[in-house]
Parts: structure tokens; C-alpha cells; sequence
């Protein structure tokens, strides 16, 4: 993080090329007005970088970064390579995804390209260079952004699947070898040649469908890395690297990807309006690329800190309305303002808005930016403007924060591509549901906030590397749910973690698959089972919530209105404490969630997916079994959240929201200083929260 300045970058994405009348000094000058710090500029036009085949026109940017600079606004340059020029595509068909073998995509959107193809990496290559080389030396340049959010399409080319086929001949070495791992004898798919290999489009074999998967994000990060080491020939110390990562896109392994660079950025866009009111609408939409809820805003933060497990930058968010044209939900007065501080409070270090100014023209004319159709500024830019005065006062203070964690939750891609391609769940129309892992693990996610602990996410490469003892000392609460993909070390280390004094909350799926996705022949949760107390040999998919209850002896503050959803295991008692029990004239005799002390620690099996108050009872419970940093700042309204974070002198850092029209009080458990406009507050003192508002306070002792 050292090549990050040391205050919260404040900006947008700016395309003065895309201006139907030029105004480049009145943006500027309105830009600096507001106290922007940052803009990103240039990822998106390669056709007017290089209009034709090897004629550049480098030279339009120059005026941009020198008026940027003369008003103390930096700039991170972007490289256009995930959007083809028509030259290109026209000189070169085959460069063209196709979404199934021999069927391609089409041009007339972006990301239409195979990147792996070597016509193409050799204009990418031409134009990459071109570019930094001609702006690498300008004063105004921080950082550079190569591509833009990768990893769109799965590719299905034919130079890709000869790839594909040389990638597993070496990884497994013969055939035969292959036929053993991926259990091909089933259904005469036994290959005797590595010719034999099926393209993907009609396959119907799990461990096929994840290992072209996991290839295909391979490809993305190799795609990225090589871009970002070019670009590094060129690059100054203290200029960044990095991409701009849409989490859900289908090709992406951000822990992997972001290794190749120096930092992470990301694109956190979420519903605004009553999206983001506390108490939420039971009816709550699902999540999709932009997310539902309070709740969902927080997760994403979550999941851009743990691509590298330290803080980020948001090179993408909602400035107005983002999404189609029959969604429009521009922000009520102070939400942009909540939203910003919150993504602060969970380690971003720069918040970028997408974009200056309402485009006109094109596919996203109704995405709207900082800057109206009109040009002219209004309530946006204004609440803007002084979002952007409120990070000039608070300074180094807020930069790279670190935020707390009452307790961890395994993020595992390789079971979310396992699940997405054989998913367990049923949607609600019947069909698959495709984002089944994610609804396990957000249920967890959306519990763990609304018991008031904050969560961070965590990948296996990054935890299992770790010793299991002294992991269970710093973080005492660890949550592995729907972990279909693990090898038997992986298991162990979760049970060894039990055992040294951690408590490990396991969901459904974990321990049935290895790392291969196959079934494991061990009673389930294999490796996990004693240590848990619990085993199961049959599972039922709900079709409708099941009530629960707390037995007498339970130690779970249960509400009424708690419900297991969508799975139950068939759970087996052997040695284990019943928590919650379904209602139910046939899962009555299966408990829902159980807990049995192990070696110094505890291991506690949630056996359904928990609806929200199931899951925030659970967790609850369990952090007060092993408590956190969190202490006695608590939320004192529904509307209200509390999260903490530390700076890097070592201040502790509160954020105290209010998602509501409705105004609430806040008590203070301890002295604090109120960062944004330097008042001292004694404890006891009752903060009151105007309509969707939030204080930023820095506590004393």
C-alpha cells in the first residue's frame, strides 16, 4: 500500500472525449470545486487512440492531464483493451467470442474479445505501449488501470480449448490418469486418446465443468498480468498497477488476480433508495452484479478487502441512477454520503464515481454521472461536493483504514464454480439455482450484520497457509459453509483450528466434496463429523421455510419468526448439543443447528440455510462465545449500524449510521472526537442522527 497516497482519493472516471461540445477548463474547474483528488480517464476508447490499423493518435489526452494537474487533481490511466476497435474485429473475425463452440458473439457491445487470441495480444500490445510510454513521465499520473472489469465472457474458441486440453494433459499426465480423477467409466465417457475430449457446450459431467472453470479464470489473471508487467516497463516508483474488478463477472479469481498487481480495485454499485433503509423490506430482491441492501453494500466492501487482505480502491460506483433505463433510483439526500463512509469504514481508500457527466449517446446514456443530461450541476454534484470537503477535513486520519472482524467467513471460488455449474438449491421457478454457493454464504454474511459483527472474508490460499493455532488466537470465530471443494488437509485444518481454541461454525455442502468436487465415500461432514458431534447420509432440498425453535436447555435467543430455507441435513446426534430444531411433523427428528465442544474449542454445524434472524441468533450466540474487538458500541436503533476500523497511527475509528428517514440517538460508550467537524464528546453523550446520516468519531483511550 505504499505507492497509495495517504488520504481517501475523491473523483470519477472522466471521458471528456465523449462531450458533445468541448469543456474541458468547466469540468476541471467544477471538479476541483468539489474537491475532487482523482480522475481515471482513457480505458474505454481504443478506436480513437488508434482510428486505424498501427495510426495512433496519442497526443488528445495531453490537454486533460495538464489541466488535471494544474488543479492538483491526479490521474489514473487506463488501458483500452477490453473494448475491440472495429478495425480490428473487421481485419481479425476469429478474435470474436463464441459463447458455444463455432458460434460467435457478435460485435456491437464490449468484451465480444478472446484474449488469449495472438492477433489480438499483438495490437493489445502495440496500443498498451504506445500509450504509457507517451504518458508515463506526466507529472498527474498515479497509477495505471489495465483493462477493465475482465473476465465477461467464457470462451468457448478453438485455440482456447486446445489450451484447455494441453493444460489438463499436463496436469494429470495421461488419460488414464484423467479417466480415474474425473470418474469417466459413468456414462462410457472413458477417453483413450486426449483427442477423444469433448468440447464443453453439451457437458454434463461436474468434474469437467470445473475444471474448465477454474481454466477459464486462469486465463484472466495470466491476461491481466501480462498486461500489468508491460505496463511496469514503464512505470515510475510510486505508480500503482492495478484493474477494476466486477466481483460476479464469470471469469475472475480476484485472490489470484490481484496478486499480479499492486493493489485492488473494484466496482461496489448497489441499489439505492429504499434499498439501503434499516429495518430492510421483507421483500428484499436477490442479489445480482449490483446488490439489495444494507447489509449487501457492507459484504462487498467486505469481499474488494479480501482479494489481498488489505485495504482497496473503489474505481467504480453509483454517482446517479446505475442499471437500465427502467430502474432509475438516484440516491435520497445524505445516502451517497452514508455509502462512501461506509465502503471507508471497511478499507477503501479511494472512492471514484462512475462517471463526470450523463453520456448522451451510446448503450449507458441513462447511467447517470455526477454532471446531468444538461451539464449543469445539481443536487448530485452538490452532495458530492461536500461529501468531498467532509474527506479534505478528515485528511490521513480515514486513508487505508484496517476494519475490525468479530469473526471470518471462507470464500471458496472453486466451490462457487463447483455449485454454479451442479447447483444444490432450487430457485423459485423450479430450475437451478446458479448462485447457489453465494446464497449460503451470504445468509451468513446478512446474519453476521444483523447481529451487529462485522465480517471479513477470507480464501483458502490465504487461511490454510496459516497455522491453525495461531489463527484460532487472532481470529477466534471462523465460518465454513457450502465448502464443496476441499482436500483432506484442508479439513483437517479446519478441525485442527476447533481444536486449539477456536470456534468453527460449519454450513451444509462443507466436507461432502473433495477437491475435485466428487463425492466424498466418508459419512458427512467428512474429516469433521466427530469433532462436530453430528453425521448425515440424507439431505432434502424445502420447498418452503421451516419454523425453528430453541429447545429448553438451548443456550440461542431464538425469535418467533426464525426459519430454516431452501436445505435440510438429515442430522445425526452422536455427541452434540441440539441449538434449534425444525417444526415439522417429518424434520422434527433432525435437528437444525448443533454445537459440541472440541479440544480447546468449539465446533457448532448449521444443517439448512438460515434465514437472517436463524443466522444472526447463531452468530450472535457464537461471538459471545468468543467475543471481539466490538465491545459496547452497539447499534441503540433498528436504523443503525456501529463498525469500527483502525487507523494507521493507530486511532480506532467509529461509524455510526442511520439508514432512515426517521431520526435516532445514539449514546456514546466512550469519549470520542468527532472527526468531521472536531468536536469533543464526553461518554454518555447522545448523538443525534439526522435523516440518513452517519458521524465519524475517533475514540479516546
Amino acid at each position: 500500500m505504499s505507492v497509495l497516497p495517504h488520504r481517501v482519493l475523491f473523483g470519477a472516471a472522466y471521458y471528456h472525449e465523449y462531450q458533445p461540445t468541448p469543456r474541458l477548463d468547466e469540468d476541471l474547474d467544477l471538479m476541483a470545486a468539489a474537491h475532487f483528488t482523482v480522475i481515471r480517464v482513457g480505458e474505454s476508447v481504443w478506436s480513437t487512440w488508434e482510428p486505424e490499423n498501427g495510426v495512433f493518435d496519442l497526443d488528445w489526452l495531453q490537454p486533460v492531464l495538464d489541466g488535471a494537474h494544474r488543479r492538483g487533481i491526479q490521474v489514473i490511466l487506463g488501458t483500452p483493451t477490453y473494448a475491440a476497435p472495429p478495425w480490428l474485429a473487421r481485419a481479425y473475425p476469429e478474435i470474436n467470442t463464441e459463447r458455444r463452440t463455432g458460434q460467435r458473439a457478435g460485435w456491437g457491445a464490449r468484451q465480444e474479445i478472446d484474449y488469449t487470441h495472438p492477433a489480438f495480444l499483438f495490437h493489445a500490445e502495440r496500443v498498451i505501449r504506445k500509450i504509457i510510454q507517451r504518458y508515463a513521465d506526466h507529472p498527474a499520473v498515479i497509477g495505471y488501470q489495465v483493462d477493465n472489469e475482465p473476465g465477461n465472457e467464457i470462451f468457448h474458441n478453438h485455440g482456447v480449448f486446445q489450451r484447455f486440453t494441453d493444460h489438463l494433459r499436463h496436469q494429470y499426465g495421461t488419460v488414464e490418469e484423467l479417466n480415474r480423477a474425473w470418474g469417466l467409466t459413468y456414462w462410457s465417457h472413458r477417453l483413450s486418446t486426449w483427442a477423444d475430449l469433448w468440447t464443453p457446450d453439451g457437458n454434463a459431467q461436474p468434474q469437467y465443468a470445473l475444471a474448465w472453470r477454474r481454466f477459464q479464470d486462469s486465463l484472466t489473471t495470466e491476461f491481466i498480468g501480462w498486461q500489468a508487467d508491460i505496463v511496469r516497463e514503464y512505470a515510475h516508483p510510486g505508480q500503482f498497477v492495478t484493474t477494476c474488478i466486477s466481483y460476479e463477472r464469470p471469469g475472475v479469481r480476484d485472490d489470484a488476480l490481484t496478486a499480479r498487481l499492486d493493489v485492488t480495485a473494484g466496482n461496489p454499485y448497489y441499489r439505492m433508495q429504499d434499498s439501503l433503509q434499516l429495518p430492510p423490506d421483507p421483500q428484499e430482491p436477490g442479489q445480482t452484479w449490483t446488490t439489495h441492501g444494507t447489509w449487501a453494500l457492507y459484504a462487498t466492501a467486505d469481499r474488494m478487502y479480501a482479494s489481498r487482505q488489505e485495504p482497496f480502491l473503489v474505481t467504480e460506483t453509483n454517482a446517479q441512477a446505475i442499471g437500465p433505463t427502467w430502474i432509475n433510483e438516484p440516491a435520497y439526500d445524505g445516502q451517497w454520503r452514508q455509502a462512501a463512509w461506509a465502503l471507508v469504514s471497511r478499507g477503501a481508500t479511494m472512492i471514484e464515481y462512475w462517471h463526470w457527466h450523463t453520456l448522451h449517446y451510446g448503450a449507458e446514456t441513462f447511467w447517470g454521472g455526477i454532471l446531468p443530461h444538461s451539464q449543469e450541476p445539481g443536487r448530485t454534484y452538490e452532495q458530492l461536493a461536500a461529501l468531498g470537503a467532509e474527506f479534505d477535513r478528515a485528511g490521513e486520519l480515514v486513508a487505508a483504514l484496517t476494519p475490525d472482524a468479530d469473526l471470518a467467513l471462507l470464500y471458496s471460488v472453486d466451490s462457487k464454480w463447483a455449485l454454479t455449474e451442479h447447483p444444490m438449491l432450487a430457485a423459485e421457478d423450479g430450475g437451478p439455482d446458479r448462485r447457489s454457493y453465494q446464497t449460503v454464504l451470504e445468509s451468513f454474511q446478512r446474519g453476521a450484520f444483523d447481529s451487529g459483527l462485522q465480517a471479513r472474508l477470507i480464501h483458502p490460499g490465504q487461511l490454510f497457509t496459516q497455522d491453525p493455532a495461531a489463527y484460532a488466537r487472532t481470529q477466534p470465530l471462523l465460518v465454513a459453509a457450502a465448502l464443496m471443494t476441499a482436500d483432506d488437509d484442508q479439513l483437517r485444518w479446519l478441525r485442527a483450528y476447533a481444536a486449539a481454541g477456536g470456534h468453527l461454525v460449519l454450513g451444509i455442502h462443507t466436507g461432502y466434496g473433495d477437491e475435485e468436487a466428487r463425492a466424498r465415500t466418508e459419512r458427512k461432514p467428512a474429516h469433521l463429523g466427530e469433532a462436530a458431534g453430528v453425521r448425515y447420509d440424507e439431505f432434502s432440498t424445502l420447498r418452503r421455510p421451516l419454523p425453528v425453535h430453541a429447545p429448553d436447555d438451548s443456550p440461542l435467543r431464538l425469535p418467533e419468526h426464525a426459519t430454516a430455507t431452501r436445505w435440510a441435513d438429515g442430522l445425526h446426534v452422536d455427541d452434540a448439543q441440539v441449538l434449534a430444531a425444525y417444526r415439522h411433523p417429518h424434520f422434527s427428528r433432525w435437528p437444525a443447528v448443533t454445537t459440541r465442544a472440541h479440544g480447546a474449542g468449539r465446533v457448532t454445524y448449521v444443517g439448512t440455510v438460515p434465514d437472517p434472524a436463524l443466522a444472526a441468533a447463531v452468530l450472535e450466540w457464537a461471538a459471545a462465545e468468543s467475543p471481539g474487538p466490538h465491545g459496547a458500541w452497539r447499534p441503540a436503533a433498528e436504523s443503525q449500524t456501529v463498525t469500527a476500523a483502525t487507523a494507521g497511527d493507530g486511532t480506532r475509528l467509529r461509524f455510526v449510521h442511520n439508514w432512515s428517514f426517521t431520526p435516532s440517538t445514539f449514546p456514546l460508550p466512550a469519549a470520542a472526537r468527532d472527526v468531521l467537524s472536531g468536536q469533543e464528546l464526553a461518554a454518555g453523550t447522545a448523538l443525534d442522527l439526522g435523516p440518513w446520516d452517519v458521524r465519524v468519531l475517533a475514540e479516546h483511550g
